[in-house]
């Protein structure tokens, strides 16, 4: 498994904490059509089938999964579809890095103040995201705040949500940035990702920032659901 690394200089100390990100809805949001236009641009470039993400419930979905959807609705045979996505991808990547815009307003509230904090702590942090490698980092790049990630487990990496955090949690391990006494949490706003942090056994941490229809995080009974990160002690981590 090849991980994007983040080129900014981090120490290697062993950490008390490690703390896995959502990216959607979590650290920023209403970022426009930017995104959903890429994969409909990279299926009609790979295919030249004219597809679109609408009826698909993507929010909390893995991009690859998109994709697969969209694919089976132009009738794409199934055994195509797996051959076909890291092509696609690659085209979605390269019309996002080409249209996106400024994200700088973008970023959901008290994030960027968060961040800074648990930066200064030396806290790891971790991109646990359906977004595609360089989606979601040019994203983060665009709203100023990709420098405080060390690296990511993006949608292309794993066929779910929970084995991209397990991903997440052993690249950490590998690093030797945790142990078994470190304490790991995972900060999403959508039942997927509260359910990605049961599967591995670490915190769940829901904010109630990105489009999840009131209910469905209460619900999904996260260890600790905020309306957004504004204030958060990062002591608490």
């Amino acid at each position: 498994m090849t991980f994007y690394r983040n080129p900014i200089a981090y120490t290697e100390n062993l950490s008390d904490s490690l703390v896995l990100f959502d990216i959607d809805g979590t650290l920023v949001r209403r970022t426009g059509p930017y995104h959903l236009k890429a994969l409909v641009e990279g299926v009609r470039q790979i295919t030249g089938a004219e597809t679109s993400t609408e009826g698909i419930p993507v929010h909390g979905m893995l991009d690859p999964a998109i994709l697969a959807i969209m694919l089976r609705r132009v009738d794409c045979p199934e055994a195509e579809i797996g051959g076909l996505i890291p092509r696609i991808n690659a085209v979605a990547e390269e019309v996002y890095l080409a249209t996106v815009p400024d994200l700088r307003d973008k970023t959901c509230p008290g994030v960027p103040e968060l961040l800074a904090a648990l930066s200064a702590r030396q806290v790891p942090m971790v991109l646990v995201t359906g977004n595609l490698t360089r989606i979601g980092w040019r994203k983060l790049e665009q709203a100023g705040i990709h420098h405080h990630f060390r690296y990511g487990a993006f949608g292309e990496m794993a066929p779910t949500r929970g084995q991209l955090a397990t991903l997440a949690i052993a690249r950490a391990r590998e690093e030797k940035l945790i142990d078994g006494h470190t304490r790991i949490s995972l900060i999403g706003d959508t039942p997927q990702d509260v359910q990605a942090a049961r599967e591995n056994g670490i915190r769940a941490i829901g904010v109630r920032t990105g489009i999840t229809p009131p209910g469905e995080m209460e619900n999904a009974a996260p260890d600790l659901l905020l309306d957004d990160l504004t204030g958060v002690d990062p002591g608490m981590f």
